[in-house]
């Protein structure tokens, strides 16, 4: 191949690429033509079916809003897309043609067109059809919506490539990996936005939408589709602008990823230049929390829990979901009117979920831990320390998440009640948690998406709903005080049950703590064994 390289000579050579790249992949295994096979035929059913429910959107009033909105929302998939499934596509990494004399310019071309070929372009293709068959009246409007149609699949490739170009030393390093496993938040907290707009749109309408569709039309590459049915309104001039505002925005992506392809091929990475870095001081991480924390052994557990949290992708997922998916359920309900200030005890639950299987996080680095217990009292307060972690954040966490949905509720005199209830179950999970971790750990893999070992499933799932079964038994009496206090008339002596659920809640996790500790210390060697598999 010459230095300097022509878009048309290194086209065809990166296409049968791609597609040598996907032939190879399902040659590995039998399981992975299945997965392959069966992804495709969902993707191109799917796609079936919104071409289909777009074509009869047409002649309906809001059919302009709908294709919009979907425009937008594609191109929004096809941005996040690099950045939580780096490994999805492996021709994404542009790092693996830095070594061959290609010029950025004439590659970007040839990348755009390979980029073309896979399901997620055809699903894309079909989307923009649909959407513009339901808007086009007229030979304009169906020319126009040729060209929107080109403008809006180049679009979304683009923006996915200059999104992964842009962020591909980040998307290969640990972070990136991070941001990976940060991937169940998005879905997390995108499922509840889902959720309440749907219902939103049930008891309102489409029409609650055309405001944020009028906004959204002006934006590429939605504002392609909108210039179809600009178009066959009659307003030539506002297509053509919506037409030039998209066709700029996909110059702008294409020259934003040639400027990373440059950047990347001209710019030495961490691997040769990390070395000339000054290290960075992490010895003061926790300096000021530091201060804070308890003397001894406790405090030494406490800042070890609370770096894992910091620095270990698993638990800092598991956290970040939890402290999310604790505030989005009851406070979203809150808003929709149709929750109880009852359901902020769900944060109490979720974080108190984190409490079990607390050795599986320190996989085969627990022989440490394990060094250094070499009685019950030592165990207890290893115990202790990781308990008093987790509160830390927890407490007022759970707190914080009552009081905002008490006052959105506006449902001010139960707000004690909630309270107590919430530190009563977080005291009870705290105190399965510490039983569950002693009788029944489990490994969590450090690589990919699994969060158990394989043969390990048993334990889990014994582990953590058994748990919370007993938990929720624990809770039985001031829950029964709760419902006594209301069915009583008694209503007005609710506020008891603020000291009262603290003070259980302490009582449990202590009990739970002590009984668990002379278990812990029995259970050593079978603990290490089992937190090693993964």
């Amino acid at each position: 191949m010459t230095a300097v390289a022509h878009a048309s000579a290194i086209t065809p050579v990166l296409v049968r690429l791609k597609l040598s790249l996907l032939r190879n992949g399902l040659r590995q295994s039998a399981g992975r033509r299945a997965a392959y096979i069966a992804s495709v035929g969902f993707a191109l059913l799917l796609a079936a079916l919104q071409l289909l429910g777009l074509i009869a959107l047409r002649g309906d009033p809001h059919a302009a809003t709908v294709c919009v909105l979907l425009g937008a929302v594609l191109a929004l998939g096809w941005a996040v897309m690099p950045l939580f499934f780096p490994s999805g596509d492996e021709t994404l990494d542009p790092t693996r043609l830095v070594m061959l004399p290609l010029r950025p310019r004439p590659l970007v071309r040839a990348l755009l067109v390979a980029s073309l070929v896979g399901i997620g372009p055809l699903f894309t293709l079909c989307l923009a059809v649909g959407a513009t068959i339901a808007l086009a009246r007229g030979a304009a409007a169906a020319a126009t919506g040729f060209l929107a149609t080109a403008l809006t699949v180049l679009t979304c490739v683009a923006l996915a490539r200059a999104v992964a170009a842009a962020n591909i030393r980040l998307l290969t390093s640990r972070k990136g990996r991070d941001l990976a496993v940060l991937s169940g938040l998005l879905i997390a907290i995108g499922a509840q936005a889902v959720n309440f707009g749907a219902q939103t749109l049930g008891s309102s309408g489409l029409s609650t939408l055309d405001p944020a569709a009028a906004v959204v039309r002006w934006v590429p590459p939605a504002a392609a589709l909108g210039a179809v049915d600009s178009v066959s309104e009659g307003s030539y001039a506002t297509g053509a602008a919506q037409l030039l505002l998209s066709a700029a925005a996909l110059v702008a992506l294409l020259a934003l990823w040639q400027h990373s392809l440059t950047r990347l091929m001209t710019t030495p990475d961490g691997s040769t230049s990390a070395a000339a870095e000054p290290q960075k001081d992490t010895s003061r991480a926790f300096g000021a929390l530091g201060g804070l924390l308890p003397a001894g052994r406790t405090g030494t557990v406490m800042a070890r829990g609370l770096r894992y949290v910091r620095r270990d992708p698993k638990t800092k997922a598991a956290w970040v979901t939890s402290l999310a998916i604790g505030l989005i359920v009851p406070l979203f309900n809150a808003i929709q009117g149709t929750g109880s200030v009852y359901f902020a005890c769900f944060a109490a639950g979720m974080l108190g979920i984190l409490m079990y299987n607390q050795f599986g996080q320190d996989t085969s680095a627990f022989w440490m831990v394990a060094m250094t217990i070499s009685s019950t009292r030592d165990a207890y307060v290893e115990l202790r320390g990781r308990a008093l972690a987790l509160l830390l954040i927890t407490l007022p966490y759970a707190t914080l998440v009552t009081v905002l949905t008490t006052a959105v509720l506006g449902d001010w005199p139960a707000l004690p009640e909630a309270l107590g209830l919430s530190f009563a179950l977080l005291g009870a999970m705290l105190a399965t948690g510490a039983w569950s971790s002693a009788r029944f750990p489990y490994s969590i893999p450090q690589e990919g998406y699994k969060n158990v070992a394989p043969g390990q499933t048993g334990l889990a799932w014994i582990s953590i709903f058994g748990g919370m079964v007993a938990a929720a038994l624990l809770c039985a009496p001031v829950l029964a005080l709760t419902i006594w206090l209301h069915a009583s008339a008694a209503a007005s002596w609710s506020w008891v049950l603020l000291p009262l659920g603290a003070a259980y809640g302490w009582a449990v996790s202590e009990g739970g703590l002590r009984l668990s500790a002379p278990r812990l210390a029995r259970s050593l060697p079978e603990i290490l064994t089992a937190v090693s598999k993964g």
